[in-house]
């Protein structure tokens, strides 16, 4: 990279994957943090905890999980909410987050609960909201620190999904439990794009995704999240597969000017290229964060 991204302010980093892990090693790159999904660590040994704690040595480290279910009317596992919470008393991470999601539920006609394996989406509904509070405040309990929760990318609805505006539901969930947001910008064009293609009269994409931007509390947002996008023409994915294209980085200058240099991963999932290729879209996540002026953020 030609400068780093970290330093004066700047504060972007990359999700580690395994592909990554010998090049890492050997570079030590400068960014301001490294993320990982937190599930892939819940053993008490081996080679990936001894690759996380090697990492720790030099970069602070955000945990992310994709696990918790978070808004599961059944609750939260007891089984995974202990594991992560031992994972951060021996990691000390920067950031813990998870998703504004379900996947927990009974088998029908049991009292069986299986996990779906998936972020599926919540209704933005009162009751859904109560379930969603609820779970997060017991795992800030148990982890004894507030909890980032990140905005989804949906491919259907509930019919009663519209009872809240998904930025006001958000906010209401910060007021009660306290917890922060993780803004998965993304997520956002992901779905504005979906919602247009739908419906003609959704607006234009990114001016979408920058108006929940304004509408979310600015003092929430403890990260960001960019990443790319799969557009098979009639639908578009949130894939974690390739560069962040334009309209999500039109996205991510504008929230960099309402919300100031916001800590910024660069996600990528699938087909995982070299470790040269996430280094050089954090490096343009920091040109934005060096480039943009900040106005001042409503609290």
């Amino acid at each position: 990279m030609n400068s780093p991204a970290s330093g004066d302010g700047i504060d972007v980093g990359i999700g580690l994957r395994q592909p990554h892990y010998r090049d890492w090693a050997e570079r030590r790159p400068a960014l301001g943090f490294v993320e990982v999904h937190s599930e892939n660590f819940f053993a008490d040994g081996g080679a990936a905890l001894a690759v996380l704690a090697g990492v720790r040595e030099t970069h602070a480290v955000s945990l992310h999980g994709v696990g918790l279910a978070l808004g599961s009317a059944v609750g939260i596992d007891d089984w995974h909410l202990e594991r992560l919470a031992r994972l951060v008393d021996r990691v000390e991470p920067a950031r813990v987050s998870d998703h504004a999601c379900f996947a927990r539920a009974p088998l029908p006609g049991s009292t069986t609960v299986v996990h779906g394996a998936d972020l599926l989406p919540i209704a933005f509904t009162p009751a859904s909201l109560d379930i969603l509070c609820a779970n997060v405040q017991r795992v800030q309990e148990r982890l004894r620190r507030p909890l980032l929760v990140e905005n989804l990318s949906a491919y259907l609805s509930f019919d009663d999904a519209d009872a809240m505006a998904e930025p006001e539901f958000l906010a209401a969930l910060t007021r009660r439990t306290g917890c922060g947001l993780l803004l998965d910008v993304n997520n956002l064009v992901v779905n504005a794009i979906n919602a247009q293609r739908a419906d003609a009269s959704a607006g234009e994409p990114v001016a979408a995704a920058c108006a929940f931007v304004d509408a979310l509390p600015a003092a929430a947002i403890g990260e960001i999240h960019l990443a790319g996008y799969c557009d098979t023409g009639e639908l578009v994915i949130d894939d974690h597969g390739s560069r962040v294209h334009e309209p999500v980085w039109a996205v991510y200058r504008h929230a960099v000017q309402r919300l100031g240099r916001v800590p910024t991963l660069i996600e990528w999932d699938t087909d995982v290229p070299a470790l040269e290729v996430l280094l050089d879209e954090a490096q343009r996540a920091a040109a934005v964060q060096r480039e943009a002026s900040p106005r001042q953020a409503a609290a």
